[in-house]
């Protein structure tokens, strides 16, 4: 299911919505929830994010507690991102505390920019359907990076493992992975084992380093596959891709077509 919106909080529980990330924010009442094994109590005007919702468990509201959430594929979010955003660093405190407390304005900010994809949801005729629903989605996910930025003023972790994430998500946003997309080779420019930076970044973030790789990497892909002047053996040169057959099936994994296929797309029809 690409995107869902609902008034029910328990519906974060439906097994069909585990690849989605929530967006939720209680509007009375109050409630908790574990997530990653750590118990957070959120109440009126809370907002929490959730890109897992699998870890979630033990939810409990009190009676009367109301709120909405609204809820799109993981994969489809990270993919409206520029690369270089403020959700990367700021990923690592937001999965060790998801809960936002907003004020009334910043309340009423939220639920506008969900209800404009709430009311947008079935127009699944509209030519550019996916595109409207992606630029919506990236005007909510700016506003939570605001409310996000104010609430951890853009330190998201001082301690010695937390500045090997932030300097991992530096090297990513240098433009490193045009040519450089093996965890090995970022460990090697910050002097820690492949291992020691693997674990370290699952453990802060809930992401794998490749996660982190590709997110940055596929902006740059679109960008030299929406740019004619550059043949497809340009690009897998430029890129670093060590033949165009691995460049054709990474461009499959991640672009869902060939790299062919995705120019094919981009030219106007009928």
């Amino acid at each position: 299911m690409d995107f869902f919106y609902s008034e029910n909080i328990e519906d974060i529980g439906l097994p069909e919505l585990r690849n989605c990330c929530f967006h939720l924010l209680c509007t009375e009442g109050e409630g908790s929830l574990v997530y990653y094994d750590r118990c957070f109590h959120f109440r009126s005007s809370d907002l929490l994010v959730l890109p897992r919702p699998e870890a979630v468990s033990n939810l409990a509201l009190t009676s009367g507690t109301v709120g909405e959430f609204f809820a799109a594929d993981y994969k489809f979010l990270q993919n409206q991102l520029p690369a270089n955003n403020y959700s990367i660093g700021g990923s690592i405190s937001l999965y060790g505390n998801p809960v936002i407390s907003l004020t009334s304005v910043q309340a009423d900010v939220f639920l506008a920019d969900i209800h404009r994809l709430r009311d947008r949801m079935e127009e699944k005729g509209h030519r550019f359907y996916r595109e409207l629903m992606g630029s919506l989605c990236l005007t909510m996910m700016y506003d939570i990076f605001s409310f996000h930025s104010q609430r951890d003023g853009g330190n998201a972790s001082t301690e010695r493992a937390g500045f090997f994430v932030n300097e991992l998500m530096r090297l990513l946003a240098e433009g490193n992975c045009r040519t450089e997309r093996s965890v090995g080779w970022y460990a090697a420019q910050l002097s820690v084992s492949e291992k020691y930076l693997s674990s370290t970044v699952k453990r802060l973030t809930g992401h794998s380093v490749m996660s982190f790789i590709d997110r940055h990497t596929i902006p740059i892909l679109k960008e030299y596959l929406n740019n004619p002047r550059y043949s497809l053996t340009q690009i897998a040169d430029r890129m670093n891709f060590a033949s165009l057959s691995y460049f054709s099936r990474y461009c499959k994994k991640h672009l869902g077509r060939s790299p062919s296929e995705y120019r094919s797309s981009l030219q106007p029809q009928g």
